[in-house]
């Protein structure tokens, strides 16, 4: 039995537009569990981000609760969703927000302070994660405007993991990037899953689809239907195809 991470009741977020009230999500009854990497999918303007950041304690629901353990989320107030997004949760962005007059290194341990004044054990997890992904000591002093945009999105998982979080969250991370960068960055989101770690991403892109083991489809601010692929095997045909039927069954 997997252990439930975060959950949703009646989750719906509205906002008023020209003065029409749009509703974004509507009623959204979920379930994320621990070790998953669950993705999430739709069309434009289905409500995928907006969900992400719900679910994340980046903006508030209009009705519903978030259940993180045994704390209600949307109830806490602005400074109280500060501290639970430093302490629970990692971000990777589509576009990456590296502060450019910092080094890399500089840009993930002024992350990890926030919530670690410890800067040795924190130096040393930073290594560590550099090292798993990929990026040399040499990088790691260089100022985000001399790094690669796929060194980059990798110094942003690195910031999203300095803090141990127990879900990282992703949206589209491989949207700016080349086609061998961004499989770098799903290779690296990948093995960071399979050693443990909970991961949340939205995406509109097959590819990176195909590395989550459960599927969620919005359309309309809802949840259509789910998928559950397993875990990611590389080169497993039968994966691409059965996403490929669900996401045909679901209008894609």
């Amino acid at each position: 039995m997997k252990n439930i991470l975060l959950k949703t009741d009646h989750l719906s977020k509205s906002f008023s537009s020209g003065g029409t009230l749009q509703h974004v999500l509507k009623n959204i009854d979920l379930e994320l569990y621990q070790g998953d990497y669950t993705v999430i999918m739709g069309a434009s303007g289905a409500g995928k981000s907006t969900l992400l950041y719900a679910l994340s304690g980046m903006d508030t629901p209009s009705l519903g609760t978030i259940t993180f353990g045994d704390r209600v989320i949307s109830e806490l107030d602005q400074d109280g969703l500060a501290v639970f997004r430093r302490r629970h949760c990692g971000f990777v962005f589509q576009q990456i927000y590296l502060i450019d007059g910092m080094s890399v290194m500089d840009n993930v341990l002024a992350a990890g302070l926030l919530v670690n004044k410890d800067k040795r054990a924190l130096l040393a997890r930073a290594r560590d994660l550099f090292a798993a992904v990929d990026i040399s000591g040499e990088t790691q002093k260089k100022f985000p405007t001399q790094i690669s945009g796929g060194e980059a999105q990798r110094v942003g998982i690195v910031r999203a993991l300095i803090n141990d979080p127990e879900i990282l969250f992703a949206d589209e991370p491989t949207g700016a990037l080349n086609s061998k960068t961004g499989l770098d960055v799903l290779d690296t989101l990948t093995r960071f899953n399979e050693q443990g770690q909970s991961v949340v991403m939205v995406t509109h892109d097959m590819r990176s689809a195909r590395r989550g083991n459960r599927i969620l489809y919005l359309k309309d601010g809802s949840i259509l239907g789910e998928c559950d692929l397993g875990r990611y095997e590389h080169g497993d045909r039968a994966r691409h195809e059965k996403l490929s039927a669900f996401l045909g069954e679901m209008g894609w």
